[in-house]
């Protein structure tokens, strides 16, 4: 990795205009084959940012050719309500791809619902089952925002075998996903989370660091060493409507390379979930 002259921006916009230009004509395939692909994204939450995602998603999906609904259960959805939803939408044949937008209403797992989602259309890999055929090594849809993660670093010719990656949070939409997939790699990986004492005596071990912990600038300075590259996936909204990433933008001094906030993992996030559902169309027809 070099590590002279000023950090590299490892933006994700090329990386998502190419994917979005490939699912744009696979679309055009299928739907010239009488299958239109087809996107459902379920949401229960009178979260404005989240609303905002959901709108950016159904636009990006009908510009490239997809369908995309959007079914609003309101914040007062039960969990029933939400679960019945979605098998409906798993055993719909028109549809190939769902995704369980959060937040979600008091009192609803993210665990549980998703287990409602077919496999075969679970586009965001929120379905335990696909979290499980991930870590053993097996086919299955990979959380677009972890996978989002890999994709970033091929794009930019970032060797990872060998390296020592060190992944800050444990999610299952970005965290232990990002360390699977990391760990497919051949990368050497560890884990950290808010009970790893001494956080930055560790982060400055990595080569690669992955902050996805949604903490708005914890990763400063005295988290990295000079040749670190820097994932920032954090997607922080501050008061005056503006995103600010998990790592502080004076870290940007000190690194190799580093992602944009915003414009870094998540255009890259959205691209894949729709060349996911591309591929879900595949299967399901």
């Amino acid at each position: 990795m070099d590590t002279t002259g000023a950090p590299r921006e490892l933006s994700g916009r090329a990386l998502a205009t190419a994917l979005r230009t490939e699912t744009t004509e696979r679309a055009a395939e299928l739907t010239a084959l009488g299958t239109t692909p087809h996107l459902a994204v379920v949401s229960a939450t009178a979260d404005k940012s989240s609303a905002w995602y959901v709108r950016s998603i159904a636009r990006a999906a009908e510009k490239a050719g997809l369908s995309c609904s959007v079914v609003d259960l309101g914040p007062d959805a039960t969990p029933a309500t939400i679960r019945d939803r979605l098998r409906a939408l798993s055993a719909d044949p028109t549809v190939h791809g769902i995704i369980l937008q959060t937040p979600l209403p008091a009192g609803a797992r993210l665990d549980d619902l998703a287990s409602a989602i077919a496999p075969v259309k679970d586009v965001d890999g929120a379905n335990p089952l696909s979290l499980g055929r991930l870590a053993a090594g097996l086919p299955a849809f990979a959380p677009a925002t972890a996978e989002a993660v890999i994709a970033l670093l091929d794009h930019h010719g970032i060797t990872l075998e060998g390296r020592h990656a060190v992944v800050v949070g444990r999610s299952t939409v970005v965290g232990k996903p990002a360390a699977h997939l990391l760990l497919d790699r051949n990368a050497t990986v560890t884990v950290c989370h808010s009970r790893t004492h001494d956080l930055a005596a560790v982060t400055r071990t990595a080569d690669v660091l992955v902050a996805a912990v949604g903490r708005p600038r914890l990763i400063t300075a005295a988290h990295v060493h000079a040749g670190t590259v820097i994932i920032d996936v954090g997607t922080n909204p501050t008061e005056d409507g503006a995103l600010v990433g998990d790592v502080d933008p004076a870290v940007a001094r000190h690194a190799a390379a580093v992602t944009p906030v915003p414009g870094g993992v998540g255009p890259v996030t959205t691209a894949l979930l729709l060349q996911h559902t591309i591929r879900a169309a595949l299967t399901v027809e």
